[in-house]
């Protein structure tokens, strides 16, 4: 196709005249023999079109108006036409209409950032973990709500994607959403990655995060004395699901297992050492698929945590999943946990993550460790 060559034409439809008895304006575009035409949402009464002008005839004010929209459209189209030509691209007819007419894939920020998810989505496992991929979409929904009430629109363009915009989210994560600073950093960093590729693909002529840092303070993480774990483990409950979850946490408090690597542990995770001592050796949940070589747990099992094991390895739940614990969801766990605590008189507030922390502090005062754990 010779695409320098370009013929424009404006005519009008006089057997399909509109109610008002005018008759709808089109422009067709040719270029080498193959055209496409389009509505130019105008119209004009039949004996006022100039067909061999392609204008109208006209001198009064509506008139010169409609001259003048005519002579702008191909004024810009004639400019696309140019500009794509220097460029060396291919472009056809139907191109140059959407282009003239803003009707190409508007790419919007919502719009793409789902798009981005469900391709993360399909490479867990490989990329990504489901727990972030979960982190993108709270995210996700999060942007949607402060777009819905910041500017009252369903999505924006990435035009309006700014160091404002990036402020008025952090502004709505910590106000309406009421998150801590560590969270919101989580949130801006998974948001941050997918304006690096907006970017990259020139969505965004600019990064918005330029000049903004964000950076996690310092916490001070709850754990559980030795007095406040015994009292826990010690506890029966009528109710099966408090005893189970309770188990579950002491196991962790006991080998410092995070809570995904404790409810994916299986028995071939469990192995023995030449002075047949049980150990645990599983490599970590989050990192396992990339670094399995370097983040492997290598933990003693001894004590209350290998009659936990004992306890549940006929478990139906651990028979039909092939695991060592009957484990509930995160959300679960950490629920029934803050019935444990009030049961047993712990006002801390527990939760699975607690567990891993009580374990590092008990590592700190080797002697203590030795003498509660064997």
């Amino acid at each position: 196709m010779k695409q320098e060559n370009l013929s424009i034409l404006f005519f009008i439809l006089k057997n399909r005249l509109k109610k008002n008895g005018e008759a709808p304006i089109l422009l067709r575009v040719t270029l080498d023999g193959n055209y496409e035409e389009i509505r130019v949402q105008r119209s004009i009464p039949v004996e006022l079109w100039n067909q061999d002008k392609g204008c109208s005839k006209g001198k009064d004010k509506v008139s010169l108006s409609l001259n003048a929209y005519i002579k702008d459209l191909e004024m810009k189209l004639r400019d696309i036409h140019k500009q794509l030509v220097l460029e060396g691209a291919y472009f056809t007819p139907a191109l140059l209409l959407q282009k003239l007419f803003n009707q190409e894939d508007k790419k919007t920020l919502l719009a793409m950032y789902k798009q981005h998810i469900e391709e993360c989505r399909q490479l867990i496992g490989k990329d990504y973990e489901a727990v972030t991929i979960n982190r993108y979409d709270n995210c996700y929904r999060k942007l949607a709500a402060m777009i819905q009430k910041e500017y009252g629109k369903n999505d924006i363009s990435f035009y309006e994607l700014d160091g404002i915009f990036i402020r008025k989210f952090e502004l709505y994560l910590k106000i309406e959403s009421n998150m801590c600073q560590n969270t919101i950093v989580r949130y801006m960093k998974a948001f941050k990655k997918f304006t690096t590729i907006a970017v990259a693909n020139k969505w965004l002529k600019d990064d918005p995060f330029f000049g903004i840092k964000y950076k996690q303070v310092e916490t001070s993480p709850t754990f559980l004395t030795i007095e406040e774990v015994e009292a826990i483990a010690k506890k029966e409950f009528a109710i099966e699901r408090l005893n189970i979850v309770k188990d579950a946490f002491i196991f962790c408090c006991y080998t410092g297992l995070a809570f995904m690597d404790a409810q994916e542990l299986k028995p071939e995770h469990l192995l023995k050492d030449n002075s047949g001592n049980l150990w645990i050796r599983k490599p970590r949940v989050k990192l396992e698929k990339r670094f399995s070589s370097k983040c492997v747990s290598n933990v003693p099992l001894v004590g209350m945590a290998k009659r936990i094991l004992e306890k549940y390895k006929s478990h139906p739940i651990c028979l039909r999943k092939d695991v060592c614990l009957p484990m509930y969801s995160n959300q679960k766990m950490n629920s029934y946990l803050k019935e444990i605590a009030d049961l047993c008189g712990v006002k801390k507030h527990l939760t699975t993550h607690v567990a891993r922390h009580t374990n590092n502090s008990f590592r700190l005062k080797t002697s203590t460790l030795q003498e509660y754990f064997f």
